[in-house]
Protein backbone atom coordinates (compact mmCIF):
# COMPACT_ATOMS: atom_id res chain seq x y z
CA UNK A 1 0.00 0.00 0.00
CA UNK A 2 1.41 3.39 -1.00
CA UNK A 3 1.45 6.41 1.27
CA UNK A 4 -1.28 7.95 -0.91
CA UNK A 5 -3.51 4.88 -0.46
CA UNK A 6 -2.88 4.80 3.27
CA UNK A 7 -3.39 8.54 3.56
CA UNK A 8 -6.68 8.34 1.72
CA UNK A 9 -8.03 5.60 3.99
CA UNK A 10 -6.84 7.52 7.03
CA UNK A 11 -7.99 11.00 6.06
CA UNK A 12 -10.84 11.20 3.52
CA UNK A 13 -14.57 10.56 3.51
CA UNK A 14 -15.61 9.61 -0.03
CA UNK A 15 -18.98 10.54 -1.52
CA UNK A 16 -21.22 7.75 -2.80
CA UNK A 17 -18.91 5.07 -1.42
CA UNK A 18 -19.42 2.12 0.88
CA UNK A 19 -17.22 3.53 3.64
CA UNK A 20 -16.86 0.17 5.38
CA UNK A 21 -15.63 -1.60 2.25
CA UNK A 22 -13.35 1.34 1.42
CA UNK A 23 -11.45 0.79 4.65
CA UNK A 24 -10.34 -2.56 3.24
CA UNK A 25 -10.17 -1.94 -0.52
CA UNK A 26 -8.74 1.57 -0.53
CA UNK A 27 -8.93 4.06 -3.41
CA UNK A 28 -8.28 3.94 -7.12
CA UNK A 29 -5.80 6.79 -7.45
CA UNK A 30 -6.06 8.66 -10.77
CA UNK A 31 -2.90 10.57 -11.60
CA UNK A 32 -3.35 12.13 -15.05
CA UNK A 33 -5.61 12.46 -18.06
CA UNK A 34 -5.17 12.54 -21.81
CA UNK A 35 -8.12 13.12 -24.12
CA UNK A 36 -10.89 10.66 -23.23
CA UNK A 37 -8.49 8.56 -21.13
CA UNK A 38 -7.29 8.70 -17.53
CA UNK A 39 -4.38 6.83 -15.90
CA UNK A 40 -4.02 5.39 -12.43
CA UNK A 41 -0.94 5.32 -10.21
CA UNK A 42 -0.03 1.87 -11.56
CA UNK A 43 0.13 3.15 -15.12
CA UNK A 44 -3.14 1.54 -16.25
CA UNK A 45 -5.09 3.46 -18.90
CA UNK A 46 -8.89 3.70 -18.83
CA UNK A 47 -11.37 5.14 -21.28
CA UNK A 48 -13.53 7.34 -19.06
CA UNK A 49 -16.98 6.23 -20.20
CA UNK A 50 -18.85 8.53 -17.81
CA UNK A 51 -16.84 11.70 -18.55
CA UNK A 52 -15.84 11.64 -14.88
CA UNK A 53 -19.29 12.36 -13.45
CA UNK A 54 -21.20 13.32 -16.62
CA UNK A 55 -19.06 16.46 -16.88
CA UNK A 56 -15.67 16.28 -18.66
CA UNK A 57 -17.13 17.02 -22.08
CA UNK A 58 -13.79 18.11 -23.57
CA UNK A 59 -11.80 15.29 -22.03
CA UNK A 60 -9.02 15.51 -19.50
CA UNK A 61 -6.22 17.48 -21.16
CA UNK A 62 -7.62 20.51 -22.98
CA UNK A 63 -4.83 23.06 -23.19
CA UNK A 64 -7.07 26.01 -23.99
CA UNK A 65 -8.92 25.57 -20.71
CA UNK A 66 -5.68 25.27 -18.75
CA UNK A 67 -4.40 28.43 -20.41
CA UNK A 68 -7.64 30.32 -19.70
CA UNK A 69 -7.36 29.41 -16.01
CA UNK A 70 -3.70 30.43 -15.93
CA UNK A 71 -4.33 33.83 -17.55
CA UNK A 72 -7.16 34.71 -15.21
CA UNK A 73 -5.36 33.37 -12.14
CA UNK A 74 -2.47 35.72 -12.85
CA UNK A 75 -4.68 38.73 -13.56
CA UNK A 76 -7.35 38.42 -10.85
CA UNK A 77 -7.46 35.10 -8.97
CA UNK A 78 -10.56 35.95 -6.94
CA UNK A 79 -13.19 38.54 -6.44
CA UNK A 80 -16.79 38.35 -5.28
CA UNK A 81 -20.15 39.52 -6.63
CA UNK A 82 -21.66 40.83 -3.38
CA UNK A 83 -22.84 44.43 -3.12
CA UNK A 84 -23.03 44.95 -6.89
CA UNK A 85 -19.40 44.15 -7.61
CA UNK A 86 -18.47 42.36 -10.85
CA UNK A 87 -15.59 40.90 -12.79
CA UNK A 88 -15.38 40.85 -16.57
CA UNK A 89 -15.36 37.04 -16.94
CA UNK A 90 -18.62 36.65 -15.02
CA UNK A 91 -20.29 39.45 -16.98
CA UNK A 92 -19.20 38.01 -20.33
CA UNK A 93 -20.27 34.51 -19.29
CA UNK A 94 -23.73 35.73 -18.25
CA UNK A 95 -24.14 37.54 -21.56
CA UNK A 96 -23.03 34.45 -23.46
CA UNK A 97 -25.44 32.15 -21.64
CA UNK A 98 -28.39 34.48 -22.23
CA UNK A 99 -27.51 34.61 -25.93
CA UNK A 100 -27.43 30.79 -26.03
CA UNK A 101 -30.63 30.26 -24.05
CA UNK A 102 -33.15 28.07 -25.90
CA UNK A 103 -36.08 30.12 -24.56
CA UNK A 104 -36.14 33.82 -23.57
CA UNK A 105 -34.28 34.38 -20.33
CA UNK A 106 -33.54 37.62 -18.53
CA UNK A 107 -30.72 37.19 -16.01
CA UNK A 108 -28.13 34.72 -14.71
CA UNK A 109 -27.14 33.89 -11.14
CA UNK A 110 -23.90 31.96 -10.60
CA UNK A 111 -23.23 29.26 -8.02
CA UNK A 112 -20.69 26.45 -7.68
CA UNK A 113 -22.47 23.13 -8.27
CA UNK A 114 -25.64 21.65 -9.65
CA UNK A 115 -26.89 21.14 -6.11
CA UNK A 116 -26.42 24.83 -5.31
CA UNK A 117 -28.08 25.86 -8.57
CA UNK A 118 -31.16 23.75 -7.89
CA UNK A 119 -31.24 24.86 -4.27
CA UNK A 120 -31.20 28.45 -5.53
CA UNK A 121 -34.01 27.68 -8.00
CA UNK A 122 -36.16 26.43 -5.11
CA UNK A 123 -35.48 29.54 -3.06
CA UNK A 124 -36.27 31.78 -6.03
CA UNK A 125 -39.59 29.99 -6.56
CA UNK A 126 -40.50 30.67 -2.92
CA UNK A 127 -39.26 34.28 -3.07
CA UNK A 128 -41.21 34.84 -6.30
CA UNK A 129 -44.48 33.63 -4.84
CA UNK A 130 -44.02 35.76 -1.74
CA UNK A 131 -43.47 38.73 -4.05
CA UNK A 132 -46.79 37.96 -5.74
CA UNK A 133 -48.60 37.71 -2.40
CA UNK A 134 -49.03 33.93 -2.60
CA UNK A 135 -47.45 32.73 0.66
CA UNK A 136 -49.07 29.28 0.43
CA UNK A 137 -47.83 28.49 -3.10
CA UNK A 138 -44.56 26.87 -2.05
CA UNK A 139 -44.52 23.12 -2.69
CA UNK A 140 -42.10 21.75 -5.30
CA UNK A 141 -42.96 18.60 -7.24
CA UNK A 142 -40.13 16.34 -8.35
CA UNK A 143 -40.29 12.73 -9.60
CA UNK A 144 -39.42 9.33 -8.27
CA UNK A 145 -35.87 8.36 -9.41
CA UNK A 146 -35.03 12.01 -10.12
CA UNK A 147 -31.62 13.37 -9.19
CA UNK A 148 -31.28 17.08 -8.41
CA UNK A 149 -28.49 17.25 -5.85
CA UNK A 150 -27.46 16.50 -2.28
CA UNK A 151 -28.05 19.62 -0.19
CA UNK A 152 -30.84 19.23 2.35
CA UNK A 153 -33.30 20.81 -0.08
CA UNK A 154 -32.07 19.26 -3.33
CA UNK A 155 -31.55 15.81 -1.82
CA UNK A 156 -35.21 16.08 -0.91
CA UNK A 157 -36.01 16.76 -4.58
CA UNK A 158 -33.89 13.75 -5.50
CA UNK A 159 -36.18 10.73 -5.66
CA UNK A 160 -33.68 7.98 -4.83
CA UNK A 161 -34.10 6.13 -1.50
CA UNK A 162 -30.41 6.07 -0.51
CA UNK A 163 -30.29 9.87 -0.70
CA UNK A 164 -33.07 10.04 1.90
CA UNK A 165 -32.43 7.05 4.13
CA UNK A 166 -31.18 8.04 7.61
CA UNK A 167 -30.63 11.65 6.50
CA UNK A 168 -34.17 12.47 7.73
CA UNK A 169 -35.24 13.48 4.23
CA UNK A 170 -37.22 14.62 2.35
CA UNK A 171 -38.13 17.90 4.01
CA UNK A 172 -41.68 19.21 3.84
CA UNK A 173 -42.89 21.20 0.82
CA UNK A 174 -41.28 18.60 -1.50
CA UNK A 175 -43.50 16.09 -3.31
CA UNK A 176 -42.80 13.32 -5.83
CA UNK A 177 -44.83 12.12 -8.78
CA UNK A 178 -44.45 9.25 -11.25
CA UNK A 179 -41.19 8.31 -12.94
CA UNK A 180 -41.72 8.30 -16.75
CA UNK A 181 -39.87 5.03 -17.48
CA UNK A 182 -42.17 3.05 -19.76
CA UNK A 183 -40.07 -0.12 -19.60
CA UNK A 184 -40.38 -0.44 -15.83
CA UNK A 185 -43.65 1.28 -14.90
CA UNK A 186 -46.08 0.86 -17.80
CA UNK A 187 -49.02 -1.45 -17.28
CA UNK A 188 -49.18 -4.61 -19.45
CA UNK A 189 -49.99 -3.65 -23.04
CA UNK A 190 -49.95 0.09 -22.26
CA UNK A 191 -48.62 2.19 -25.15
CA UNK A 192 -46.08 4.95 -24.59
CA UNK A 193 -48.73 7.58 -25.32
CA UNK A 194 -51.20 6.02 -22.89
CA UNK A 195 -48.45 5.78 -20.27
CA UNK A 196 -47.63 9.48 -20.78
CA UNK A 197 -51.32 10.33 -20.36
CA UNK A 198 -51.42 8.35 -17.11
CA UNK A 199 -48.31 10.13 -15.80
CA UNK A 200 -49.88 13.51 -16.57
CA UNK A 201 -53.15 12.48 -14.90
CA UNK A 202 -51.22 11.31 -11.85
CA UNK A 203 -49.58 14.74 -11.67
CA UNK A 204 -53.00 16.38 -11.99
CA UNK A 205 -54.35 14.17 -9.20
CA UNK A 206 -51.44 15.07 -6.92
CA UNK A 207 -51.94 18.80 -7.56
CA UNK A 208 -55.66 18.55 -6.85
CA UNK A 209 -55.06 16.55 -3.68
CA UNK A 210 -52.54 19.07 -2.35
CA UNK A 211 -54.41 22.12 -3.67
CA UNK A 212 -53.24 23.99 -6.81
CA UNK A 213 -52.75 27.12 -4.73
CA UNK A 214 -50.01 25.34 -2.74
CA UNK A 215 -47.82 24.20 -5.67
CA UNK A 216 -45.03 26.56 -6.74
CA UNK A 217 -43.00 24.55 -9.25
CA UNK A 218 -42.30 21.28 -11.01
CA UNK A 219 -38.63 20.39 -11.52
CA UNK A 220 -37.39 18.01 -14.18
CA UNK A 221 -34.24 16.92 -15.94
CA UNK A 222 -35.13 16.68 -19.64
CA UNK A 223 -33.67 13.17 -19.56
CA UNK A 224 -33.30 11.64 -16.09
CA UNK A 225 -29.61 10.74 -16.06
CA UNK A 226 -28.56 9.46 -12.65
CA UNK A 227 -31.88 7.70 -12.14
CA UNK A 228 -31.01 5.36 -15.00
CA UNK A 229 -30.96 7.46 -18.21
CA UNK A 230 -34.74 7.60 -18.38
CA UNK A 231 -35.99 8.96 -21.70
CA UNK A 232 -39.66 9.98 -21.33
CA UNK A 233 -42.19 8.94 -23.99
CA UNK A 234 -42.52 11.37 -26.94
CA UNK A 235 -45.76 13.01 -25.73
CA UNK A 236 -44.89 13.09 -22.04
CA UNK A 237 -43.70 16.68 -21.70
CA UNK A 238 -46.47 18.05 -23.90
CA UNK A 239 -49.01 16.56 -21.50
CA UNK A 240 -47.10 17.50 -18.35
CA UNK A 241 -46.63 21.13 -19.43
CA UNK A 242 -50.35 21.45 -20.15
CA UNK A 243 -51.07 20.50 -16.52
CA UNK A 244 -48.51 23.02 -15.23
CA UNK A 245 -49.93 25.85 -17.35
CA UNK A 246 -53.45 25.05 -16.17
CA UNK A 247 -52.44 25.60 -12.54
CA UNK A 248 -49.88 28.42 -12.97
CA UNK A 249 -46.99 26.24 -11.80
CA UNK A 250 -43.42 27.15 -12.72
CA UNK A 251 -41.34 24.70 -14.72
CA UNK A 252 -37.74 24.44 -13.51
CA UNK A 253 -35.57 22.57 -16.02
CA UNK A 254 -32.44 20.97 -14.57
CA UNK A 255 -29.89 21.02 -17.41
CA UNK A 256 -26.99 20.05 -15.15
CA UNK A 257 -26.26 16.90 -17.18
CA UNK A 258 -28.29 17.40 -20.38
CA UNK A 259 -26.97 20.90 -21.10
CA UNK A 260 -24.26 21.76 -23.64
CA UNK A 261 -24.67 19.11 -26.31
CA UNK A 262 -25.27 15.86 -24.47
CA UNK A 263 -28.63 15.03 -26.10
CA UNK A 264 -27.70 16.16 -29.62
CA UNK A 265 -28.82 19.77 -29.09
CA UNK A 266 -27.13 22.47 -27.06
CA UNK A 267 -29.81 22.02 -24.37
CA UNK A 268 -32.17 19.21 -23.47
CA UNK A 269 -34.85 21.92 -23.35
CA UNK A 270 -34.63 22.03 -27.17
CA UNK A 271 -34.60 18.26 -27.55
CA UNK A 272 -37.83 17.84 -25.58
CA UNK A 273 -39.68 21.06 -26.46
CA UNK A 274 -39.69 22.51 -22.94
CA UNK A 275 -40.70 26.02 -21.87
CA UNK A 276 -38.99 26.63 -18.52
CA UNK A 277 -39.31 29.72 -16.37
CA UNK A 278 -36.04 28.77 -14.63
CA UNK A 279 -33.09 26.77 -15.97
CA UNK A 280 -30.16 25.38 -14.01
CA UNK A 281 -26.84 24.18 -15.43
CA UNK A 282 -23.38 23.05 -14.29
CA UNK A 283 -20.98 20.18 -15.17
CA UNK A 284 -20.34 20.65 -18.92
CA UNK A 285 -20.55 24.43 -18.43
CA UNK A 286 -16.83 24.28 -17.64
CA UNK A 287 -16.18 20.74 -18.91
CA UNK A 288 -15.84 19.94 -15.20
CA UNK A 289 -12.46 21.69 -15.07
CA UNK A 290 -13.53 24.12 -12.33
CA UNK A 291 -16.67 24.22 -10.17
CA UNK A 292 -19.30 26.58 -11.52
CA UNK A 293 -23.06 26.48 -12.05
CA UNK A 294 -25.71 28.89 -13.24
CA UNK A 295 -29.39 29.65 -12.78
CA UNK A 296 -31.24 31.50 -15.53
CA UNK A 297 -34.60 33.15 -14.85
CA UNK A 298 -37.12 34.77 -17.15
CA UNK A 299 -38.07 38.44 -17.04
CA UNK A 300 -41.25 37.94 -15.00
CA UNK A 301 -39.35 36.22 -12.23
CA UNK A 302 -36.50 38.74 -12.36
CA UNK A 303 -38.92 41.67 -11.98
CA UNK A 304 -40.38 40.01 -8.87
CA UNK A 305 -36.87 39.61 -7.43
CA UNK A 306 -36.22 43.31 -8.05
CA UNK A 307 -39.42 44.37 -6.32
CA UNK A 308 -38.80 42.15 -3.31
CA UNK A 309 -35.23 43.35 -2.92
CA UNK A 310 -36.54 46.93 -3.08
CA UNK A 311 -38.97 46.15 -0.27
CA UNK A 312 -36.49 44.19 1.88
CA UNK A 313 -33.38 46.19 1.04
CA UNK A 314 -31.38 43.35 -0.48
CA UNK A 315 -31.58 40.07 -2.36
CA UNK A 316 -30.34 38.03 0.59
CA UNK A 317 -28.84 35.08 -1.24
CA UNK A 318 -25.43 34.24 -2.69
CA UNK A 319 -22.16 32.38 -2.29
CA UNK A 320 -18.61 33.56 -1.67
CA UNK A 321 -17.60 32.04 -4.99
CA UNK A 322 -20.62 33.13 -7.09
CA UNK A 323 -19.20 34.14 -10.46
CA UNK A 324 -15.63 33.32 -9.39
CA UNK A 325 -13.49 34.97 -12.10
CA UNK A 326 -11.24 31.97 -12.78
CA UNK A 327 -14.16 29.55 -12.97
CA UNK A 328 -16.08 31.98 -15.18
CA UNK A 329 -13.10 32.44 -17.50
CA UNK A 330 -12.77 28.68 -17.94
CA UNK A 331 -16.51 28.31 -18.54
CA UNK A 332 -16.44 31.10 -21.12
CA UNK A 333 -13.55 29.40 -22.92
CA UNK A 334 -15.44 26.09 -22.78
CA UNK A 335 -18.43 27.64 -24.54
CA UNK A 336 -16.12 29.16 -27.14
CA UNK A 337 -14.55 25.76 -27.80
CA UNK A 338 -18.02 24.27 -28.29
CA UNK A 339 -18.52 26.85 -31.04
CA UNK A 340 -15.05 26.71 -32.58
CA UNK A 341 -14.97 22.91 -32.75
CA UNK A 342 -18.67 22.54 -33.62
CA UNK A 343 -19.14 20.10 -30.78
CA UNK A 344 -22.89 19.69 -31.25
CA UNK A 345 -22.34 18.81 -34.91
CA UNK A 346 -19.73 16.25 -33.83
CA UNK A 347 -22.20 14.73 -31.35
CA UNK A 348 -24.83 14.47 -34.06
CA UNK A 349 -22.39 12.72 -36.39
CA UNK A 350 -21.33 10.05 -33.93
CA UNK A 351 -24.45 9.53 -31.83
CA UNK A 352 -26.04 7.06 -34.32
CA UNK A 353 -23.03 4.76 -33.83
CA UNK A 354 -23.18 5.26 -30.05
CA UNK A 355 -26.89 4.47 -29.92
CA UNK A 356 -26.47 1.47 -32.24
CA UNK A 357 -23.80 -0.03 -30.01
CA UNK A 358 -25.93 0.74 -26.95
CA UNK A 359 -28.91 -1.04 -28.53
CA UNK A 360 -26.66 -4.04 -29.18
CA UNK A 361 -26.13 -4.31 -25.42
CA UNK A 362 -29.88 -4.82 -25.14
CA UNK A 363 -29.44 -8.25 -26.75
CA UNK A 364 -27.17 -9.44 -23.95
CA UNK A 365 -28.77 -12.04 -21.62
CA UNK A 366 -28.25 -9.78 -18.60
CA UNK A 367 -29.72 -6.62 -20.13
CA UNK A 368 -33.45 -6.07 -19.86
CA UNK A 369 -33.46 -2.62 -21.42
CA UNK A 370 -30.80 -0.51 -23.16
CA UNK A 371 -31.88 3.10 -23.55
CA UNK A 372 -30.45 6.50 -24.24
CA UNK A 373 -30.22 9.56 -26.46
CA UNK A 374 -27.38 11.52 -27.98
CA UNK A 375 -24.19 10.50 -26.16
CA UNK A 376 -25.74 9.15 -22.98
CA UNK A 377 -27.18 5.72 -22.27
CA UNK A 378 -27.75 2.97 -19.74
CA UNK A 379 -28.09 -0.80 -19.72
CA UNK A 380 -30.54 -2.02 -17.07
CA UNK A 381 -29.47 -5.41 -15.76
CA UNK A 382 -32.14 -7.98 -14.87
CA UNK A 383 -32.20 -11.49 -13.47
CA UNK A 384 -34.83 -12.52 -16.03
CA UNK A 385 -35.45 -10.76 -19.33
CA UNK A 386 -38.97 -12.13 -19.81
CA UNK A 387 -40.38 -11.09 -16.42
CA UNK A 388 -38.03 -8.07 -16.00
CA UNK A 389 -37.27 -9.37 -12.50
CA UNK A 390 -34.39 -7.39 -11.00
CA UNK A 391 -31.45 -8.83 -9.10
CA UNK A 392 -31.51 -8.43 -5.31
CA UNK A 393 -30.32 -4.94 -4.44
CA UNK A 394 -27.73 -6.39 -2.05
CA UNK A 395 -26.14 -8.48 -4.83
CA UNK A 396 -24.43 -5.49 -6.43
CA UNK A 397 -24.60 -6.98 -9.91
CA UNK A 398 -24.23 -3.67 -11.78
CA UNK A 399 -21.36 -2.71 -9.48
CA UNK A 400 -19.65 -6.01 -10.29
CA UNK A 401 -20.09 -5.29 -14.00
CA UNK A 402 -18.47 -1.90 -13.46
CA UNK A 403 -15.50 -3.51 -11.72
CA UNK A 404 -15.06 -5.94 -14.61
CA UNK A 405 -15.27 -3.11 -17.13
CA UNK A 406 -12.42 -1.36 -15.32
CA UNK A 407 -10.32 -4.51 -15.69
CA UNK A 408 -11.00 -4.27 -19.43
CA UNK A 409 -9.90 -0.63 -19.58
CA UNK A 410 -13.27 1.16 -19.31
CA UNK A 411 -14.49 3.24 -16.37
CA UNK A 412 -18.24 3.54 -16.06
CA UNK A 413 -20.58 3.82 -13.08
CA UNK A 414 -23.18 1.52 -11.63
CA UNK A 415 -26.29 3.31 -10.44
CA UNK A 416 -28.79 0.87 -8.99
CA UNK A 417 -29.33 -1.87 -11.57
CA UNK A 418 -27.92 0.27 -14.38
CA UNK A 419 -24.55 0.51 -16.05
CA UNK A 420 -24.41 4.11 -17.26
CA UNK A 421 -22.44 5.38 -20.25
CA UNK A 422 -21.81 9.09 -20.87
CA UNK A 423 -18.39 9.67 -22.46
CA UNK A 424 -16.66 12.97 -23.22
CA UNK A 425 -18.30 14.67 -26.19
CA UNK A 426 -14.98 14.61 -28.06
CA UNK A 427 -14.98 10.80 -28.27
CA UNK A 428 -14.20 9.39 -31.73
CA UNK A 429 -15.80 6.39 -33.51
CA UNK A 430 -12.97 3.94 -32.80
CA UNK A 431 -13.10 4.90 -29.11
CA UNK A 432 -16.86 4.31 -29.03
CA UNK A 433 -16.24 0.77 -30.27
CA UNK A 434 -13.45 0.24 -27.73
CA UNK A 435 -15.75 1.45 -24.94
CA UNK A 436 -18.69 -0.78 -25.84
CA UNK A 437 -16.43 -3.77 -26.55
CA UNK A 438 -15.04 -3.46 -23.02
CA UNK A 439 -18.51 -3.16 -21.49
CA UNK A 440 -19.77 -6.16 -23.47
CA UNK A 441 -16.90 -8.36 -22.24
CA UNK A 442 -17.58 -7.10 -18.71
CA UNK A 443 -21.21 -8.17 -19.06
CA UNK A 444 -20.06 -11.60 -20.23
CA UNK A 445 -17.89 -11.86 -17.11
CA UNK A 446 -20.82 -10.77 -14.96
CA UNK A 447 -23.14 -13.30 -16.57
CA UNK A 448 -20.69 -16.10 -15.80
CA UNK A 449 -20.40 -14.89 -12.19
CA UNK A 450 -24.17 -14.54 -11.75
CA UNK A 451 -24.72 -18.05 -13.08
CA UNK A 452 -21.94 -19.50 -10.96
CA UNK A 453 -23.17 -17.89 -7.75
CA UNK A 454 -26.84 -18.76 -8.33
CA UNK A 455 -27.97 -15.14 -8.69
CA UNK A 456 -29.54 -15.95 -12.02
CA UNK A 457 -31.70 -18.97 -12.84
CA UNK A 458 -30.37 -20.79 -15.92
Amino acid sequence: MTTVHAGDIGAQIHPYTNLSMHQEAGPMVITRGEGVYVYDDKGNRYLEALAGLFCASLGFSNQRLADAADRQMRQLPFYHAFGGKATEPSVRLAEKLLAMAPVPMSKVFFANSGSEANDTAMKIAWYYNNALGRPDKKKIISRHRAYHGVTIATASLTGLPNNHRDFDLPIDRVLHTDCPLHYRYAEPGESEDAFATRCAQSLENLIQAEGPGTIAAFIAEPLMASGGVIVPPPTYYEKIQAVLRKHDILLIVDEVICGFGRTGNMFGTETFGLQPAIMTMAKQLSSGYLPISAVMVNEEIYRALVEQSRKIGTFGHGFTYSGHPVCAAVALETLQIYEDERIVDHVRRIMPQFQRRLADLGEHPLVGNARGMGLIGAAELVADKRSKAPFPATAGVAAYAGQRAALHGVLTRALGDNVNVCPPLIIEPAQIDYMFDGIHVALDDTLEWANRTGLRAQ
